[in-house]
């Protein structure tokens, strides 16, 4: 993965970007004056991410694998140590599919009925490949999202999710936390 240089990171504008920043220069970054990208952070290729007014806000020590998406008009956060596995779509907008409104960001506004709502992961959330989160929804700390999941409802703390929709399979361990106080502040 060939990724950006310093001064092509400092290029892009990001709101404000941290230490040991790693973006894949395949990625594509639209409405970078919004995103926020702490420390320790690795972007790899194809990802997405597209902050509309609410922005983006990257923890520190985050790793978004290949052909992720992070899409919304509201803000998206992804708190620290959170893992966001391949071909994840988080999305913090939506169209109205009832057929009352017409749908795309081409239409004129007042022909669609877009749902928006932030999006928030708690620290040491794990989503799985291939999972969609939907507007609205919070992953609290240390939640798990299983593979190919569809996340509709906010999860609570330390539960495991998975389906389609995402239901509650069973408890995630702690022993994370105890970890946590072993890696370098930022």
């Amino acid at each position: 993965m060939a990724i950006l240089s310093e001064q092509q990171l400092k290029e892009v504008g990001f709101k404000s970007i941290g230490k040991n920043v790693r973006i894949s220069d395949k990625a594509s970054i639209y409405g970078a004056q919004g995103i926020a990208i702490g420390d320790n952070v690795r972007i790899d290729d194809f990802v997405v991410l597209s902050a509309g007014a609410g922005g983006i806000d990257i923890g520190n020590y985050i790793h978004i694998a290949v052909f992720s998406t992070l899409i919304g008009a509201e803000k998206i956060t992804l708190s620290d140590f959170c893992n966001i596995s391949s071909r994840v779509s988080i999305y913090s907008a939506s169209d109205d599919y009832s057929g009352e409104f017409m749908t795309n960001p081409m239409v004129p506004e007042q022909l669609t009925n877009v749902e928006k709502s932030p999006v928030f992961l708690g620290k040491h959330v794990i989503v799985g490949s291939g999972s969609v989160i939907l507007p609205g929804v919070t992953l609290g700390e240390g939640a798990a999202v299983g593979a190919l999941s569809l996340v509709a409802n906010s999860v609570n703390d330390f539960d495991i999710v998975a389906g389609c929709p995402a239901k509650v399979i069973k408890k995630r361990k702690t022993k994370l936390l105890n970890l946590e106080k072993n890696v370098p502040s930022s």
